[in-house]
């Protein structure tokens, strides 16, 4: 057991010397680096990159300054060319209407304005056949008294 244990001690020894051996080698290099003057001293490498603006998502065609609500709202996306509305589809054809009655008044005050007009094919979306059939029911109705020819005007104001 005493033979064990010097020969602990003396592994122990020599452990701390290498220990001791190895920490002076690396001060003795330095001492020699700053002794002589580089040829060319490198320069660092940034870490980080300059912070650049940020990213903007593409564009969907819309003219410059508008945000991505405003060109959903438009309508159609991608292309450059001219904006055009989503093509409106008449009503009575998907209903099948064959007859536009005077009478239905509720129908016929959809496609007159506020101010007892009728509301013109563009903004409704009715094909030209039922637009003119569409028409005559109105001028029915108001000759019958059902809608007025020009409604909210008093003769006293």
């Amino acid at each position: 057991m005493a033979d064990e244990a010097t020969l602990t001690e003396a592994q122990e020894e020599q452990e701390s010397e290498k220990v001791e051996e190895e920490i002076k080698e690396p001060a003795e290099e330095e001492s020699v680096a700053e002794a002589a003057p580089p040829a060319a001293a490198p320069t660092p490498a940034p870490t980080r990159a300059p912070a650049a603006a940020p990213r903007r998502p593409p564009s969907r065609g819309g003219p410059p300054g508008r945000g991505p609500r405003q060109q959903d709202r438009r309508g159609g996306g991608g292309g450059g060319g001219r904006w055009r509305p989503r093509r409106k589809v008449c009503s009575f054809c998907v209903d099948k209407v064959t007859h536009i009655d005077y009478k239905q008044v509720d129908t016929l005050r959809r496609f007159v304005d506020g101010h007892g007009k009728i509301i013109p094919r563009r903004k409704t979306g009715t094909c030209a056949k039922h637009q003119r059939r569409l028409a005559l029911a109105i001028k029915y109705a108001r000759h019958l008294a059902l809608l007025p020819f020009a409604a909210g005007r008093s003769p006293y104001n």
